[in-house]
């Protein structure tokens, strides 16, 4: 088993799983998430995020505070404009590998909540014709 395959079959530890929590908690924000993507590979003004999500100003600056503090993204001054950029690109990376895995389990996770609920639904029918 290579060293990758055997790091996936892994199972977290109790610490390793709470160090996650917050993480996950911060992504999980659907604005910020926006923001995340929409900066992509490049450093951003704050007024280029705005426009790219349609946010408001405070509000945009109030997600790329947490999104900071949780170390995803660094501010850099250059001349009178803070410009935001990713800390590692690694992200982009691995929200890209968790959607496709999202898509690839999408039709089987339907097909079981379809499979799962059909007997309901049989039951419901058989009720109505009494």
């Amino acid at each position: 088993m290579s060293d990758c395959s055997h790091m996936a079959a892994r199972v977290l530890e109790h610490d390793e799983q709470e160090q996650l929590v917050p993480a996950l908690k911060v992504l999980g924000e659907p604005n910020r998430l926006r923001i995340l993507c929409g900066l992509g590979l490049e450093c951003r003004p704050v007024t280029d995020i705005i426009h790219a999500t349609g946010l408001e100003q405070t509000n945009v600056s109030f997600h790329l505070r947490v999104l900071r503090e949780a170390g995803f993204v660094r501010a850099e001054r250059r001349g009178p404009f803070i410009y935001y950029c990713l800390v590692d690109s690694e992200l982009l990376r691995i929200l890209h590998a968790l959607k496709d895995w999202l898509n690839i389990r999408q039709p089987s996770v339907e097909r079981e909540v379809n499979q799962s609920s059909q007997p309901v639904e049989r039951k419901v029918a058989a009720g109505t014709r009494r």
